[in-house]
């Protein structure tokens, strides 16, 4: 019986939903990965330059540095990506990262600071591939479906996340016998597991999401967004603009009010057991709502959720700038609610840009924007600091939310209808 045009749809359908399941399962597998090579480094890095230099004066100089590499790896992977597919560029990130992660290790064994901070810098390539991943999900999602697979990949993320840090003790122990410095052995982690997410993406990321996106592309006529919200689906430069300003505004409040908040507690008598727990409950916030956010991106618009991100980040801020400096509860909710915020300010600012940027011009944009959210973090972190010294951290936590509440205006007037 021949097959009608139909049915050959349908089955062309099935074929792209088979190959997104496949790329799917592959991104998070990489994605537990990375993220255990990325907490896993991040959490002794600033002990280790301490260490090394006999001064805290630097010891914030490798969160910097992290966040510097990333900014320039997330134009370099964008720009692979542009040119060659996803995979090649996304397993180029992660091989570097894992390059850093053994420069960091030398750097530890001959005692040497300035490989040391060249070292981090490379490392943070691992920074900003974990996070342009989130991309690729999305490559080959239908519109109404690009919320939860960016979710999807994002979320993997906190299992690695929390298997990392958890890890510093043991890795410590192994480094200690092979004759290496204690500090340095959450990096003998990160380096296994960047090489090992690079591998898993260059051997099992087939078809490449962006290639096959764009031969599905050229064979169809595109197809409207149901994000008709977005008042730029026909302005790709007003919605990269939008997308990269809630991601950017986000990333800022975000890092300012986190950056500080050990500080804080420490300064009213607690310990790093205290300051650890609402840490971690600000990262659980920060990742384990993504397939929640993901489905309200999708099902609500991705306005009206980048509008839901400035509202819960600005709670956050009211809170943790009123809470007691001695109630440790008071302040993981309010970390909880900052987590909160960036989710949804994340997959929905990675939708809007996904949904308004041409395929043929799309990764070498998302890497672009991606500077920018790097750019901000960076901002928040160094800033953060000399507000809560010329001030305080109340003081901090306010300013966050009042500029958080900017992301309403944004959607709202980008959501304006246009006259014709």
């Amino acid at each position: 019986m021949p097959r009608t045009a139909a049915t050959t749809a349908d089955s062309d359908q099935t074929d792209i939903a088979q190959a997104q399941h496949r790329i799917l399962t592959v991104l998070v597998t990489a994605q537990i990965l990375s993220g255990a090579g990325l907490a896993a480094g991040i959490t002794v890095g600033a002990l280790l330059a301490q260490e090394m230099l006999g001064s805290t004066s630097l010891a914030g100089l490798p969160s910097g540095l992290f966040t510097a590499g990333s900014a320039l790896a997330a134009v370099a992977v964008g720009r692979i990506s542009q040119a060659s597919g996803r995979r090649p560029g996304l397993a180029a990130g992660y091989l570097t990262g894992a390059i850093g992660s053994l420069g960091v290790i030398a750097a530890a064994v001959l005692d040497n600071p300035i490989l040391l901070f060249i070292a981090l810098f490379v490392y943070g390539a691992g920074t900003a591939t974990n996070l342009q991943a989130r991309y690729a999900g999305a490559d080959l999602a239908t519109a109404s479906h690009r919320g939860r697979a960016v979710s999807t990949v994002l979320v993997a993320t906190t299992l690695g996340g929390i298997v990392g840090p958890n890890l510093a003790a043991p890795t410590g122990a192994l480094a200690h016998t092979l004759g290496i410095p204690y500090l340095a052995g959450p990096f003998l982690l990160a380096a296994l597991a960047y090489a090992l997410a690079a591998l898993v993406l260059a051997v099992w990321l087939r078809p490449d999401p962006l290639l096959l996106a764009r031969t599905l592309e050229r064979g169809t006529e595109p197809a409207a967004t149901p994000a008709a919200e977005i008042a730029s689906t026909d302005d790709p430069g007003k919605g990269v603009m939008v997308g990269g300003l809630v991601m950017a505004l986000t990333q800022l409040v975000m890092v300012a009010v986190m950056t500080m908040t050990p500080v804080h507690l420490h300064d009213h008598g607690h310990g790093t057991a205290a300051a650890g727990l609402v840490i971690a409950v600000h990262v659980g916030a920060m990742y384990l709502p993504s397939p929640l956010t993901g489905w309200l991106v999708d099902r609500c618009g991705r306005l009206p959720v980048a509008v839901a991100s400035g509202v819960t980040l600005s709670a956050a801020g009211v809170l943790a700038a009123a809470a007691p400096g001695d109630s440790v509860v008071v302040l993981a909710l309010a970390l909880a609610l900052l987590g909160v915020g960036w989710n949804l300010g994340l997959v929905a600012g990675t939708a809007i840009i996904t949904d308004t940027v041409p395929l043929m011009t799309r990764a070498k944009t998302q890497g672009t924007v991606d500077v920018s959210i790097a750019i901000a973090g960076a901002t928040g972190g160094m800033g953060s600091g000399l507000m809560v010294a010329a001030t305080s951290y109340p003081t901090l936590a306010l300013a966050g939310g009042v500029l958080a509440l900017a992301i309403v205006p944004i959607a709202a007037l980008t959501s304006r209808p246009r006259n014709p």
